[in-house]
């Protein structure tokens, strides 16, 4: 349309100048005349008829050489005309994939996208979002062949790419593939935070306390987890690896992890009474008990003090002396009680023993302070109380496991 108006434009212009000319030469009585000569030839008209000949071939050759251009520039409008097409469809199928994906229809959403995206002017969202469509109908190949060209599209280093690849394999439970995509992703970026945070959640889920440790403070730096949360997950890290430090009976291994850690670790509770739990389990008690009693000391735990009556240190007096002196301040306790009676038999006293126990018992009846008794009894060879000792510990067992099932099922 905007060639014809030039077209118009251009003859309309035309015509009024050859008629200006005409109008302006027939004004003189002698218009005068032109000759013109090219080897033997010869052409003599007036200047009227020359001067709008000379309009009208110039016309003519302008209308030529335009549309001489418009035949050369042709073919790349029209690739070009194409190529806008293509990407008007592809923005479309963009779209209609993007909602089939929300929707639920994941093989469309994937048909869509895939058809259009090599004409995209964003291939990598294609490429994305029909990954987690294949993931999402379980078409694990596909996703990779498509997180695959994703990658291709930005030549391995993006982000986003990596990231959807790490979120799809945490969802598929591949977390050696997503623990060797976000290693690559946080050594690319070290402070983004999205790559810490899943690296955090996958150390956590696969156990990997060693991993999070050392992830802990760019969690902190970069803001990934407050003050409060890190200190919570620091405490339990150090207590997930002191637990697996017990459970290898290595010496050298639980201590390295105790002497790893921060001394406001080191003074939390539970993480105390797992390290002198398991030194006292290996036989190495001996090695913490001043530690120990020194804790006891300064805040009282029945948890301490039953791993206090497990030390044999090979001075049984000295610790006999040591639990009687807290029974001065603790004289009801049934766990310092029954401690106390462990000790003494160590002692070879049978009497002080049997009475510990005994007041143990009559202060809080336990499962454990029963069968120590009952022992005691199958030692002295009075097999009638020892029965009744064991049997008094069954009903207590018995009965503790009912309450603990009805406290369940409330």
């Amino acid at each position: 349309m905007k060639n014809i108006i030039y077209f118009l434009g251009s003859l309309a212009v035309a015509l009024v100048a050859a008629f200006l000319v005409h109008y302006w030469l027939s004004a003189n009585d002698d218009p005068g005349y032109v000759l013109l000569g090219f080897g033997g030839w010869s052409l003599e008209t007036s200047m009227v008829v020359f001067a709008v000949s000379s309009v009208f071939v110039f016309f003519g050759f302008y209308v030529f050489f335009r549309l001489l251009g418009w035949l050369i520039r042709l073919p790349a409008q029209m690739k070009a005309g194409r190529k806008v097409n293509k990407f008007n469809r592809s923005q479309e199928g963009l779209i209609a994939g993007l909602v089939d994906s929300a929707a639920g229809n994941w093989e469309s959403a994937e048909k869509t996208l895939i058809k259009h995206a090599s004409n995209s002017g964003a291939p990598l969202l294609h490429y994305l979002t029909a990954a987690r469509a294949a993931h999402s109908r379980g078409a694990m190949d596909k996703r990779d062949e498509y997180l695959q060209k994703a990658i291709d599209q930005t030549g391995g280093s993006d982000i986003a790419v990596g990231l959807t690849q790490a979120e799809l394999h945490l969802s598929a439970q591949q977390f050696d593939h997503a623990i060797e995509t976000l290693t690559k992703l946080n050594s690319i970026d070290p402070t983004h935070g999205t790559v810490l945070k899943l690296l955090h959640q996958t150390y956590q889920h696969i156990g990997d306390w060693e991993g999070l440790l050392k992830l802990i403070p760019s969690l902190y730096k970069n803001k990934v987890l407050m003050e409060a949360e890190v200190k919570l997950l620091e405490t339990e890290t150090f207590s997930r690896l002191l637990k697996q430090a017990s459970a290898s009976n290595e010496e050298a291994r639980i201590q390295a992890v105790w002497e790893s850690m921060p001394l406001h670790i080191q003074n939390l509770r539970d993480i105390f009474n797992i390290y002198f739990a398991a030194m006292t389990t290996i036989g190495a008690g001996v090695k913490i008990e001043e530690l120990l009693v020194k804790k006891v000391t300064e805040q009282w735990n029945d948890t301490l003090i039953e791993i206090f009556a497990n030390i044999d240190n090979g001075n049984a007096t000295n610790q006999l002396v040591t639990a009687e002196r807290w029974l001065l301040s603790y004289p009801d306790n049934a766990v310092l009680l029954r401690a106390a009676g462990k000790i003494s038999l160590r002692c070879q006293d049978i009497e002080k023993a049997m009475k510990y126990f005994s007041k143990s018992l009559d202060s809080e009846p336990t499962v454990a302070a029963y069968h120590a008794l009952g022992d005691l009894f199958f030692d002295l060879d009075d097999k009638d109380k020892a029965s009744k000792c064991y049997k008094r510990g069954l009903e207590l067992a018995a009965s503790e496991v009912v309450s603990n099932a009805e406290a369940i099922s409330k």
